[in-house]
C-alpha cells in the first residue's frame, strides 16, 4: 500500500501544479484583455505576467490568444454533453438541460462581475466573435449526437440538431434579461413542450408526462 501511494503521489502533485499554472496564464489573460483590449495584448505579454515562457502558453493553450479567453470550452462541452448522458434514470431531458443551465446561470463563475465584462468583450472583437460561434456550433454538434443517442435516433437526426440549436440558445436570451433563471424557465418550458410532442411514440402506449424522455 505504501508503495502504491509513492508512486501516485507525485502524479497528483504534478497534475495540481499544471492546473495551477493554466488557470494563471488565463487569470493573466483576463486581466490584460479587460484593462487593455484583446488586440492591444500580445501572447508575451501574457507570458510575462504569468511568469512562464511563450512556449508555456501554447502548450496549455494551443488554439492561442482566443483560447485564453475561453479557457473552459473544453469543460463547459463536456458538462453539456453529461447532463443528458449522465442523468438521473427519473429526469427527463428536458429537465436535465434545464437543470445544467440553472446551475449555469446561478453559478459564481457567471455572477462573478467579469463575467459581463468577457461577454462585451467578445462582443466588440471580431476575432472572439468567430471563435464564439465556432465554439457554440460544436456544442451543439455535441448535444445533437448526444440526443440523438438517447433516443435511438440517428446521428443527423434534424429535431435532435434543432432542439440542441435552439435550446443553447436559450442561454444568450437569459443573459439579456433581468432574472435570467425565471427566463431559462420560461424559454425551456416552450422548447421541452416541443420535444416532449415530437419524441413521444403515438397511440395508447403512450408514457406519462414524468416517463418521456
Amino acid at each position: 500500500m505504501d508503495d502504491t501511494i509513492g508512486r501516485t503521489a507525485p502524479a497528483g502533485r504534478r497534475e495540481r501544479k499544471k492546473a495551477a499554472t493554466r488557470q494563471a496564464i488565463a487569470d493573466a489573460a483576463l486581466r490584460l484583455f479587460l484593462e487593455r483590449g484583446y488586440d492591444q495584448v500580445s501572447v508575451r505579454e501574457i507570458a510575462e505576467s504569468a511568469d512562464v515562457s511563450v512556449s508555456t502558453v501554447f502548450n496549455y493553450f494551443p488554439g492561442g490568444k482566443e483560447a485564453l479567453v475561453f479557457d473552459e470550452d473544453a469543460g463547459n462541452e463536456a458538462r453539456l454533453v453529461a447532463a443528458v448522458t449522465d442523468r438521473p434514470a427519473d429526469r427527463t431531458i428536458p429537465e436535465a438541460l434545464r437543470a445544467h443551465f440553472t446551475g449555469f446561470a446561478t453559478s459564481p463563475h457567471t455572477r462573478d462581475p467579469r463575467f459581463a465584462d468577457l461577454q462585451e468583450l467578445v462582443r466588440q472583437t471580431p476575432a472572439l466573435r468567430e471563435y464564439s460561434r465556432a465554439m457554440t456550433l460544436r456544442h451543439e454538434n455535441a448535444l445533437a449526437v448526444a440526443l440523438a443517442e438517447q433516443t435511438g435516433r440517428p446521428h443527423d437526426d434534424l429535431l435532435c440538431a434543432a432542439y440542441a440549436r435552439f435550446t443553447l440558445e436559450t442561454l444568450a436570451f437569459a443573459g439579456s434579461r433581468p432574472d435570467p433563471v425565471a427566463a431559462i424557465d420560461q424559454a425551456m418550458l416552450l422548447l421541452d413542450r416541443g420535444w416532449t410532442a415530437a419524441v413521444t411514440p403515438p397511440g395508447p402506449a403512450a408514457p406519462t408526462a414524468g416517463q418521456m424522455l
